[in-house]
Order: structure tokens, then C-alpha cells, then sequence
């Protein structure tokens, strides 16, 4: 993505199944729990470079010893500064044989890695969170990848039900919500058991069987409005893992005779644990995972299920790229965008040049080339049958050698930094973030470049288009894998501002030529909608673009991006809609292109963020 955007968060749950001898016996260590969530922590870290935490629980201890443990960091290497710590750690104690005594080494393990949509860069907005109690069964401890568009309306309960929540951070407002239902279950089953005459210490150990985390959850996640995937520990030993009504939040299980192993994205499990494709399984929507500190495994639906629209995003660009289903999706992402590309070169596929803007746009940039090769090569086919009797030799010679022409002309310099403050040396700056291979093209060439999504299309127009421009194509043609980005997502993407948006500043300018009381009506709409209850509430700012055609849009854009200085006439092509469905079918999630959110709180967010940016205001929607 040539447009850097921090986006999903990374989850990574361990439940080891038996004790800690059986690790050191078959695998030569008792910190194989340990190693294995730095595996997944690390696999997991194109989700969340901003921070990193680890939490895990030692089962059974006594009176008097840690059995919680937790370490976090923002700093500029998260990963590696926690686990040289524990490592650390285990190594001393170790040496006084204390080893299996070490919090670190717990049989229930909690990873996450951060990237910070909401909320400060420091170590106080770094997950997991703990709420701490004398009580086992009421210590908490919660992880997630999510975003609340209700967040206010969840801390003011916590404030009606008493509490005195030390943040408004929704991370921690749901770990209170769920630890107020958390510490009301445990009171009445403590009353109960006190009524039939079980002492303090008896009923300790009767708690932990009759806790129902699902019920629990079942409460605490009943007014919340969001995209989210939720994991917890409970200090005596349960474990739980949320997803969603909607499914928008990946989350993906496995579970063997050794381990219940969670995360957000399948590949991960797959390359840590060894695992076939068909032996991890995603959570359904609205579903939990409850892990008992028995080691009983269950699947509980907690929220009714919506209809499923899980982040096509996540398949366009978030997620790694090694799953084989995302792999093959991305394939067809490029391959649908074939035809009207073909339609834009009119035809010329021999002067033309294909290649990408790295690294993670390749995948697709695969399926487009072997559209392009599976079309000349057909092309070639019908020409010799139908001319069989009159085609030279020299023609066939063509026909046969002719396939399309790559090249890696965008080069990446990733050890760049734009540290420059002043405007217009930083411009200059920007500029050369992108090398290009000098010589790849020629004079009468066209390109045509494909790119996961523009979202802003600032890196575009300040950097990627001029230093192509150098190589004096005639024509260059950017290609999208992703729709034209036209409405703000708030489960979890950053991306929150109407007008950071390219798709929006065209239609902008388009309404500016044709419909000038289109802003303002859409804006008193928008006021109006917000006065509704949430439910009730519909998308206004769809308004703005009707009357527009997706290439009337992309046009607009094309003229946006072709700053005075560029000599070759830009192109910017869109996958539609129905290409994006077509080639993620199980993964509909698209309100950021359509405007169609799988929540109410969605439609409050669009219509907050049209009147913030009519306004002027220059803050979230949520």
C-alpha cells in the first residue's frame, strides 16, 4: 500500500494442555508455551508495531506466589524487549531450580501486538489490560483487536453503575464492563455455597467449576456496538476468546491433544504449530471459545449472529499474504481488473509494461500478469485458426513469442525517513521514498502499475507518479486492487476523516462543477440523523455521491494526482465492487466502499464525520 495507514491489531492465545514436564520430555524445554507465543507474536507483527504485551497465568499456585505475570512495551522493538526479559528471568531462576516457580512459565498465555488507532503511544494504552483483585477468580486480564463506536455511552454505564473507570480508553471500559459481571457472578455463587454451609477456602475451588464465562460475557457484551475480537484470562485459570456478531475481526482456533491455540490470522498457527489448512477452524460470528481451567474446550454462542461481513480489507492487504485462501483471493483481485485495463490501453498490450508498487501489492500484480498472458496467448490461438491458410511464418514467430512485458520499475528505499519539517523541502524529501529501475521502459511505452489501494493518494501524487514520470512513459495507468475508498472505518482501521480520502475530495470537486446545495443539504441531514436513536439512524453522507459514476470518480482522481510537472497522462483504475466480491466471497465486509455498515454505530460515525469535516473540525467521529 503506497499509503501507509495503521490499521488491525494482532491476538495470540496459548492454553497448554498438559503439565510442564511433558514439554521438557518431548520437546527438550519447559518454555516451549513461551517460545511458541513469541512465534506467534512475531508472525503477527505486520498487525501492530506500536507495542506489545505478554500475560500469562501459572495454574494451582499457593498462597504467597506470583501466578500472574505481565510485561509490555512500546518501545521501537516491542517484541524482542519483552521476550529478552522473560528469557532473562527464566534463566536466573532456573539456575536456583526454581524454574517451573517463574510466573513466566504459565500453562495459559495472552499475546497482542498494537498498532494505536485510539489513544497514545505509550506503555498505558498497551495491551493486555489487568484489573487486579485478592479474589483468583476476579483478576482479569483482556486483549483484543477492536474499535467501539459507542465507547461514550459504555463508560457513562460503568459511571451509572458505580464505578470510577481510570480511563476512557474503550480497551479499558470493556475490561471493566466484563469484570463488573465477572465480580457479580462470583458473589453469587460465593452466597449460595455460604448458604449450604461451605467454608471460604472449600468454596474457592467450587467457584472456578461453576463460573459461566459465557454468561458472563453474554451480559457484558450486550450494548456493544463495534468490530471486535476479544480474548481473557481469569486469574484462576479460565480463558475466554469473543468475536463479534458481525465477524468482522479474524479470528482462527486449533486445538490438539497439547494445546488450544488462538489468533487472528490462520497462517500463523499453521507455520508455529505445524498445523494442515483443515485443521484450524475460524470462529463464527457472535461465537466464543471457553476454556475451563479443567482444560474443557466449548464453543458458546454469546451474541446472536448479524449477517457476516467480515473486513475485506483484511484479505486486500492486512493479513499476510501466506494463507493459501488470501493468496488465491488477491490473485483474483488482479486478474478481475484485467478488462478494463485492456479497454483503457485500447488494446496495445505490446507497448505496454506491467509492474507494481511493492511489497504487498505483488500478489495481485501475479493474477493480473497471467490474465494478460492467458489472453495473448488465446489471442494468438484464434489468429492462427481463423488465418491458418494466409499467416506468415513470420507472423506465427510473433504470435508465439509474444507475452507480457514485467518489469520492477518501483523500488521502495525503506531506510528513507521523511525527518524534514519545512513543507517544501520535505515535499522534495517524499519524492524519492520510491527509486525506479532507470532503462526498464522506452518513450512509446505505456505502464501500468498496480497498487493494493489508494486511500489518500498523498504518496502517489508527491513521490510514486513524479519519479515514474522520469522514465517518460506516454501513458501511466494506476490500478487498485481495492474499490475507491470513500467512507471512514471505525472497527478498527484508521482511517476516520472524510476528507483524507481521495475518492471524496474528487466528488468533491465534481459537486463543486454540477451540484453546489448537494454539501450543505447533506449536511443539515446529517444533523438531522444525529438527533435519531442509533438504530434508527441512516448513512446521509451516501447522498453526496449519487449522480456520479465510479469512472466519472476515477477520472476526477486521474486529474487530481497529474500534478503540472507530470508529462504523461495519468489513469487511475478501481476494482468495482462486484470484482471485490467475486474475488473474496466469504469476506463482505465493505462499508468503507459502499457505505453499507454492519452496525448502528456505524451510520452515527459516517454522519459525525461528514458534520466534523462541514464544520471544520478536525477530530475523530468516535
Amino acid at each position: 500500500m503506497s499509503d501507509q495507514i495503521k490499521h488491525e491489531c494482532g491476538i495470540a492465545l496459548i492454553r497448554l494442555l498438559k503439565p510442564l514436564e511433558f514439554y521438557q520430555k518431548k520437546y527438550g524445554t519447559k518454555s516451549y508455551g513461551v517460545n511458541k507465543m513469541y512465534l506467534m507474536m512475531e508472525k503477527q507483527h505486520n498487525r501492530g508495531q506500536d507495542g506489545a504485551g505478554y500475560a500469562s497465568i501459572k495454574l494451582d499456585t499457593s498462597p504467597g506466589e506470583k501466578y500472574i505475570y505481565r510485561k509490555r512495551s512500546a518501545g521501537k522493538q516491542p517484541i524482542q524487549e519483552i521476550f529478552s526479559e522473560i528469557n532473562k528471568r527464566i534463566q536466573e531462576e532456573s539456575k536456583d531450580e526454581e524454574k517451573e516457580k517463574s510466573p513466566c512459565l504459565g500453562q495459559l498465555m495472552l499475546g497482542h501486538v498494537r498498532y494505536g488507532t485510539f489513544g497514545k503511544n505509550n506503555i498505558e494504552s498497551v495491551h493486555p489490560f489487568l484489573r487486579q483483585n485478592n479474589w483468583k477468580h476476579r483478576n482479569l486480564i483482556v486483549a483484543g483487536n477492536f474499535n467501539m463506536t459507542n465507547n461514550q455511552e459504555l463508560f457513562d454505564n460503568l459511571v451509572k453503575l458505580g464505578q470510577h473507570p481510570k480511563d476512557k480508553a474503550d480497551g479499558i471500559t470493556i475490561m471493566e464492563k466484563i469484570g463488573h459481571f465477572l465480580d457479580d457472578a462470583v458473589l453469587k455463587i460465593y452466597r449460595k455455597l455460604k448458604k449450604e454451609g461451605i467454608g471460604k477456602i472449600e468454596a474457592s475451588a467450587l467457584i472456578e467449576k461453576k463460573l459461566n464465562v459465557a454468561k458472563i460475557l453474554k451480559k457484558a457484551s450486550k450494548d456493544w456496538d463495534g468490530g471486535y475480537a476479544m480474548a481473557g484470562l481469569i486469574g484462576h485459570g479460565d480463558a475466554f476468546f469473543l468475536r463479534d456478531p458481525a465477524g468482522i475481526r479474524p479470528s482462527y482456533y486449533f486445538k490438539n491433544d497439547e494445546a488450544v491455540v488462538i489468533a487472528s490470522e490462520r497462517p500463523v498457527i499453521q507455520t508455529v504449530f505445524n498445523a494442515n489448512f483443515d485443521q484450524i477452524k475460524e470462529l463464527g460470528p457472535g461465537q466464543s471459545i471457553i476454556i475451563k481451567k479443567s482444560g474443557d474446550f466449548s464453543i458458546e454462542k454469546v451474541l446472536e449472529p448479524t449477517e457476516k461481513k467480515s473486513c475485506s480489507f483484511e484479505r486486500i492487504y492486512f493479513s499476510r499474504g501466506s494463507d493459501a485462501e488470501i493468496y488465491s483471493e488477491r490473485k483474483n483481485l488482479g486478474k478481475y481488473l484485467f478488462p478494463k485495463i485492456l479497454e483503457r490501453l485500447k488494446g496495445d498490450l505490446i507497448n505496454t509494461v506491467f509492474s507494481y508498487i511493492p511489497n504487498t501489492a505483488e500478489t495481485s500484480f501475479y493474477g493480473l500478469v497471467q490474465e494478460v498472458q492467458n489472453y495473448m496467448h488465446n489471442q494468438a490461438i484464434r489468429e492462427i485458426v481463423d488465418n491458418k491458410k494466409k499467416i506468415t511464418k513470420e507472423r506465427l514467430g510473433f504470435l508465439f513469442s509474444s507475452k507480457p512485458r514485467i518489469e520492477k520499475v518501483a523500488i521502495k528505499d525503506a531506510k528513507l525517513r521523511t525527518f524534514i519539517a519545512d513543507d517544501i523541502n520535505r515535499d522534495e524529501l517524499v519524492a524519492h521514498v520510491y527509486d525506479i529501475t532507470y532503462g526498464s521502459i522506452k518513450e512509446t511505452d505505456n505502464l501500468v502499475i498496480i497498487d493494493d489501494s489508494i486511500v489518500r493518494g498523498t504518496t502517489l501524487q508527491k513521490s510514486i507518479l513524479k519519479i515514474l514520470d522520469r522514465l517518460n512513459p506516454k501513458k501511466i495507468i494506476v490500478v487498485s486492487s481495492a474499490p475507491q475508498i470513500r467512507y471512514p472505518d471505525c472497527y478498527g482501521i484508521d482511517m476516520a476523516r472524510m476528507e483524507d480520502f481521495i475518492a471524496f475530495r474528487a466528488v468533491l470537486e465534481l459537486i463543486k462543477e454540477n451540484k453546489k446545495d448537494v454539501l450543505e443539504k447533506t449536511y443539515k441531514d446529517c444533523l438531522k440523523e444525529l438527533k435519531l436513536p442509533v438504530g434508527k439512524m441512516k448513512n446521509k453522507v451516501k447522498a453526496i455521491y449519487k449522480g456520479f459514476s465510479s469512472d466519472e470518480i476515477s477520472k476526477k482522481i486521474s486529474e487530481i494526482l497529474k500534478e503540472e510537472t507530470i508529462n504523461a497522462e495519468i489513469n487511475v483504475i478501481f476494482q468495482t465492487i462486484e470484482g471485490l466480491h467475486k474475488a473474496c466471497p466469504n469476506n463482505l465486509g465493505d462499508w468503507y466502499f459502499t457505505g453499507d455498515y454492519p452496525t448502528a454505530g456505524g451510520n452515527k460515525v459516517v454522519n459525525q464525520a461528514y458534520v466534523n469535516f462541514y464544520e471544520g473540525i478536525k477530530k475523530r467521529a468516535y
